[in-house]
């Protein structure tokens, strides 16, 4: 079956400007014409920051200091992750943001630590 779609003259120009440069075009919601999803500097540089500082505050929280830099980060990264899949199978929402994303991050990361802590001792707290 034949596609009945009239291409647009944008349509057109973005079809030979690919061809021509053999780029695809990335949209500024991250996603390409083809719906491939693309990270930007901008995207990568709030996620380690959103990571610092939730494995930061989860370190004061638990131990009472920070792990270092990479390991602050590395946790708080492993904490979103955490945290991201908890809240909505809890049914909470918290919001969008990047203070929302850091409290997701920094619960998760709690919990990450306190279940790291409970295998390291043992069992005991």
């Amino acid at each position: 079956m034949l596609d009945s779609r009239i291409e647009s003259p944008l349509d057109l120009r973005l079809k030979d400007w690919r061809l021509r440069t053999g780029k695809t075009r990335i949209f500024q919601h991250g996603t390409t014409e083809t719906g491939e999803t693309q990270m930007s500097a901008d995207s990568l540089l709030i996620i380690l920051l959103v990571g610092l500082v939730a494995g930061w505050l989860a370190g004061l929280i638990v131990q009472g200091t920070g792990f270092g830099l990479i390991a602050d980060i590395c946790i708080g990264i492993v904490g979103a992750l955490i945290g991201s899949w908890l809240f909505p199978q809890l049914g909470v929402h918290v919001g969008d943001g990047l203070v929302n994303s850091i409290v997701v991050a920094t619960v998760g990361a709690v919990l990450l630590l306190l279940i790291l802590r409970l295998f390291s001792r043992g069992g005991r707290w």
